[in-house]
């Protein structure tokens, strides 16, 4: 409601109100005289006087005339619904509707009531389809005749009447306010704040207004854009989830009338969210089609992938998170300290972390929190390289929780001096850290990504048998870059049902994009095996699934690596499109030596281990490890040391598991005495 609720509308309102309710009362007190054939004046003179006096101390239309308009109710709609409302607001009308009805226990009004004492009395008045009834504005009591049945006014609409104006409860639970922020829109969403408020105010007063479909994954974003467009057009928003939405269509259309109600009301708008509900969940769709065919008021939809058209006009627009200038301009308005800046720190979480104004927000708080910095430029210089290294981690956190739900997060616990590889494997790991560490200065200070915007993510594929330190190379490239590590199981992600493997790696792809984690993909020879002869669409379709993971492997703005145990499955045409490649080879006798001296932390006990021996077997890194670890349990369970008796014992258990014998002659002389 736009009126006041306070000062002289409401009290002139107050008194108006009152005055028709008193002349309806005069109605019922006549058609009692009449009834009853008593002597009595109810006094329309002095009624009629007040009633005018009311009107004309009105500074603006009341209440009742503004619901008048709106619904298009009739002068008998309007008595009818003072007759309600008279019963809600005088103690005496109870009373006099059971003379009026000659029936001691109808102490309420009916129908019938109305068709005897008001003027100009319809029928059509409480048909289904009349503005009474299809506005919920009055309820029918049940179980009796429709002249016999209690007549009572709706109690957001009795609210309305008397200028308060509170929300109808059965929406409050569904939907929630959204108020705009000042302030809080960064230019390119404030420029499309006010594209959105001339699209609407150009179709004020249409039958319809357009559909504003806001796409993408900017949250926030496109609620801050949707508000701030209400708050321009003086329209107040509630965000209703369409997930908490009922789905039998009877329930949803009687639902979607009383939202109608509120918007004509309120000047209300909606935003239907459906930002969590799968493209392509038939049942929901359904919902929102039939909200959007049955609610007339200003709409926004919310959704992360675009949505079919509509019987609605539809507008669809891209919210995005703020461009990196912006980014850069917020993490300058919180952090004011200058060797922070001049560290180029900032410009390290702006190239590397893709946040929304509200995350950026947060991530600042936190850090502020973790390292006790003072903020807006009063930090010291060990508090600034405090507030430094508590940023990155607070930005690398508040990425994860979209991520966690999707892939495994693996602790980066490998480091350079565990990795045991041939120099030239390790200088080409080197070289990913360092085009992750310095995409920011290359694509965007040195003008790269303006030449062209294909193929300027960093992928890589990591080739090579099991066990031969694909994963812990990777541990190891996070752990220097102090990134996050998920892993990715690709045979859980792909599917038998068309169209569902994209979905699948577009929700990974899209949950990793704020944070730019590194992305492990295991076994890509699951999905990437060399293109066969098209025989059906199945096969095309396979193709299509590996053209769409490269083109994400191309633009996310993260590392993205790719593990198979079989390079030579691998169609070439597709290994020309990864940045990266990097063989990982069987370990050689004098690398199982290095392994072997490696693999044992500095404060486990062991005695007399012969590195020469141990390299003599056969195996790689990661069974050499699994011997090692599980011949540290059987030294502990023996109170004993580490010692050579453990280790053969330990590997036969490992070659059991693939139901095989150790070589003899590899193990030969290992035993505690040796």
């Amino acid at each position: 409601m736009s009126e006041p609720t306070t000062g002289r509308w409401y009290q002139a309102n107050q008194r108006y109100l009152m005055a028709q309710i008193a002349r309806v009362r005069g109605d019922l007190e006549r058609h009692v005289a009449r009834s009853e054939t008593a002597d009595g004046d109810p006094g329309d003179d002095e009624l009629a006087r007040e009633l005018e006096a009311a009107a004309a101390d009105l500074p603006s239309p009341a209440a009742l005339e503004n619901l008048c308009s709106t619904f298009g109710l009739t002068d008998y709609d309007r008595d009818m619904l003072l007759l309600c409302a008279g019963m809600e607001l005088e103690g005496g009308f109870g009373a006099l509707c059971a003379r009026a009805q000659g029936v001691a226990e109808r102490t309420y009004p009916t129908f019938g009531l109305a068709l005897a004492a008001l003027s100009d009395a319809s029928w059509a008045s409480l048909s289904p389809g009349g503005p009474l009834r299809r506005w919920q504005l009055i309820e029918l009591g049940p179980g009796q005749a429709i002249t016999s049945s209690p007549m009572r006014i709706d109690e957001p609409i009795l609210h309305y009447l008397t200028g308060i104006g509170s929300p109808d409860e059965r929406l409050v639970g569904l939907s929630e306010r959204v108020v705009a922020e000042p302030g809080a829109l960064v230019p390119s969403h404030l420029q499309l704040t006010e594209e959105l408020v001339e699209t609407w105010a150009r179709t004020a007063g249409t039958a319809r207004f357009p559909v504003i479909q806001l796409c993408g994954n900017e949250i926030s974003g496109k609620a801050q854009v949707a508000s701030e467009v209400c708050a321009r057009l003086q329209l107040v928003l509630s965000r209703l989830p369409v997930a908490a939405l009922p789905t039998v269509p009877a329930e949803l259309r009687k639902l979607t009338r009383l939202f109608n109600r509120e918007s004509l009301l309120a000047a209300g708008a909606l935003l239907l969210d459906c930002d969590e509900v799968e493209a392509g969940d038939a049942i929901r769709d359904v919902t929102v089609r039939l909200l959007l065919a049955g609610y007339r008021g200003p709409l926004f939809l919310t959704t992360r992938k675009r949505r079919p058209g509509y019987e609605r006009p539809v507008l669809t627009v891209d919210v995005s998170k703020p461009v990196r200038d912006e980014q850069r301009q917020i993490w300058h308005s919180l952090v004011g300290d200058e060797s922070v800046r001049a560290g180029g720190e900032l410009e390290r979480l702006v190239s590397q972390f893709d946040l929304s104004a509200p995350t950026i927000e947060a991530a600042y708080a936190r850090a502020l929190g973790q390292s006790g910095a003072a903020s807006g430029g009063d930090a010291a210089e060990g508090d600034a390289r405090d507030l430094s290294d508590a940023l990155w981690r607070s930005c690398r956190t508040q990425a994860r929780p979209g991520l966690d739900d999707l892939a495994e997060r693996i602790e980066r616990c490998a480091t350079w001096d565990q990795l045991v590889l041939p120099e030239q494997q390790k200088a080409v790991l080197r070289e990913i850290v360092a085009h992750v560490r310095q995409q920011g200065k290359i694509y965007e200070t040195w003008g790269f990504r303006g030449r062209s915007s294909r193929g300027l993510g960093i992928n890589a594929l990591f080739a090579g048998a099991s066990g031969t330190g694909k994963t812990m190379a990777a541990e190891v490239v996070a752990r220097e870059l102090d990134l996050d590590l998920y892993r990715i199981d690709l045979a859980s992600v792909i599917s038998k049902y068309i169209g569902e493997t994209e979905k699948n790696l577009g929700r990974v792809f899209d949950a990793a994009e704020e944070g730019g984690a590194i992305l492990l993909f295991d076994e890509a020879d699951a999905l990437f095996g060399k293109r066969s002869e098209i025989r059906d669409s199945h096969d095309r379709y396979a193709n299509v699934e590996v053209s769409y993971l490269l083109q994400r492997m191309e633009s996310y703005r993260g590392l993205a690596v790719l593990t198979t145990n079989m390079r030579q499955a691998l169609d070439h045409a597709f290994l020309r499109r990864l940045r990266f490649i990097v063989e990982f080879p069987f370990p050689d006798a004098p690398e199982r030596a290095e392994i072997w001296r490696r693999i044992f932390p500095p404060e486990t006990p062991t005695a007399g281990l012969e590195l020469d021996k141990l390299a003599r077997l056969s195996v790689a890194g990661g069974s050499i490890r699994n011997i090692a670890l599980n011949a540290a349990f059987l030294a502990a369970e023996n109170g004993d040391t580490v010692h050579m008796g453990h280790l053969l014992q330990a590997a036969r258990s490992e070659f059991l598991k693939v139901q095989k014998a150790v070589p003899e002659k590899e193990v030969r002389d290992w035993s505690a005495e040796s």
